[in-house]
């Protein structure tokens, strides 16, 4: 019987895994020929990279039960401040990087605040930073588009359009800047004690408190860090694309909330591991990409994610459900 629930359990830990597996099978029989190709996988990584990188601070906040939908406008406002300051300011390309990185970490901050010490809920706080910072991405550059800080700086290129050449593939620095991002939220998550107080507030945040965690500063410290990554995938989206808009992150939020949940991390807090989110961030990479081989419109690839989305929440509620009987 023992083994038999191991078995089980094995199952359903890696179904995630063989629906990756079958999502490749599928986009690499009905895509003519164009999705498994050395190239494509290359332009694969490089479009998840930031997606990657943000999921990591996403994990961390729905781990404790909260939501950060702020992270598509810090992934705007980070690609407008850091062009702006290259191109109209002329800073050296460092000194706009390290200065979006803490202004993304300030905002994760402020929303911590708002969250643990106004006791806002999650959701309306980071609502209304996403209102305020895509306001103000807007009022920058009256919504004009920045370019050319590629040509002035063409080290800021490293980010995501340089690659490290191997034998028979060649990976972004975007997509190891993404690997080494997951492999940190892995070891905060498994090896650290804050990842012990993470899981702990997710599971039952009144005990938690009650065993000695300081869960008012952890919400503080999880809403920087997500902010923090955010702001990362802000630059590497920036480095790729080459132009600075003032709409590239909108919706962006809800692309990295669905590769967590897909991923494995409950809704409810306190499950979830950095592995599963490295398949539903593959998985949600892979089904955008080979949407576009197939030439599917933008609107319905909307409709597709979405109901992903839902699936992916529905099957978490029901687990918990299941569990509580």
């Amino acid at each position: 019987m023992a083994t038999k629930s191991n078995t089980k359990n094995l199952l359903r830990q890696n179904a995630i895994w063989l629906v990756f597996l079958i999502e490749v099978v599928f986009f690499g029989i009905f895509s003519n020929g164009t999705f498994v190709t050395t190239n494509n996988i290359t332009n694969i990584f490089r479009q998840v990279s930031y997606y990657g990188i943000a999921s990591v601070g996403m994990t961390f906040v729905i781990l404790i039960a909260g939501i950060d939908l702020s992270i598509g406008s810090i992934i705007t406002l980070v690609n407008m401040v850091c062009a702006y300051m290259m191109v109209n300011m002329k800073c050296h390309w460092t000194i706009a990087v390290l200065c979006v990185l803490i202004m993304g970490t300030v905002i994760g901050l402020l929303n911590g605040l708002m969250v643990a010490k106004i006791g806002i809920p999650a959701l309306i706080a980071t609502f209304a930073s996403q209102t305020v910072f895509e306001g103000l991405a807007y009022i920058l550059t009256s919504g004009m588009p920045i370019s050319g800080f590629n040509k002035v700086y063409p080290e800021f290129n490293f980010f995501a359009r340089w690659t490290l050449d191997l034998p028979f593939i060649s990976i972004p620095w975007g997509a190891i800047i993404m690997i080494a991002c997951l492999a940190i939220g892995s070891f905060i998550l498994n090896r650290s004690y804050f990842g012990r107080y993470f899981y702990a507030i997710g599971g039952n945040e009144e005990a938690a408190e009650l065993s000695g965690i300081l869960v008012d500063k952890m919400k503080i410290l999880i809403y920087s860090l997500s902010g923090f990554f955010a702001a990362l995938a802000g630059i590497v989206m920036l480095s790729r694309t080459g132009s600075a808009q003032a709409t590239v992150g909108k919706g962006k939020e809800f692309d990295v909330i669905t590769c967590v949940v897909l991923g494995g991390v409950s809704v409810n807090g306190g499950v979830g591991r950095i592995s599963g989110v490295v398949a539903g961030v593959l998985i949600i990479g892979c089904l955008t990409n080979g949407l576009i081989l197939m030439n599917v419109s933008e609107y319905i690839q909307m409709v597709v994610k979405g109901l992903v989305l839902a699936a992916a929440v529905g099957l978490d509620c029901m687990s918990n459900r299941g569990k509580s009987n």
